[in-house]
């Protein structure tokens, strides 16, 4: 079977700049993405979770988007214009898909 070369993008951000970081996606002519609750980690002040909160004000959540590769530059200066002022992680791998015109 058939593979083909994309970019895997992992975005994570403060839950309350989920829609931010969705519309300036959208700006970029990024349309898939999935977005995932984060439900706690260890970062550089220490270790949290979401045990025990009510609201989202405090959490986080992962935005993927897989894409070709060509266009990764489009979501990155997406994603960087909400995560520079913010608490954020973006990170890229390379992966393979079988639908290519889906991306």
């Amino acid at each position: 079977m058939q593979t083909h070369a994309a970019k895997r993008v992992s975005i994570i951000i403060e839950a309350p700049m989920e829609r931010r970081l969705s519309k300036a996606l959208q700006d970029a002519d990024v349309t898939g993405y999935t977005v995932f609750p984060v439900l706690g980690g260890s970062g550089r002040s220490g270790q949290w979770s979401r045990e025990g909160q009510v609201g989202r004000a405090s959490g986080m959540v992962q935005v993927v988007c897989i894409i070709r590769p060509e266009r990764l530059d489009a979501l990155l200066e997406a994603a960087f214009s909400v995560v520079e002022q913010h608490i954020g992680v973006v990170s890229i791998t390379d992966c393979e898909v079988l639908r290519a015109e889906r991306f």
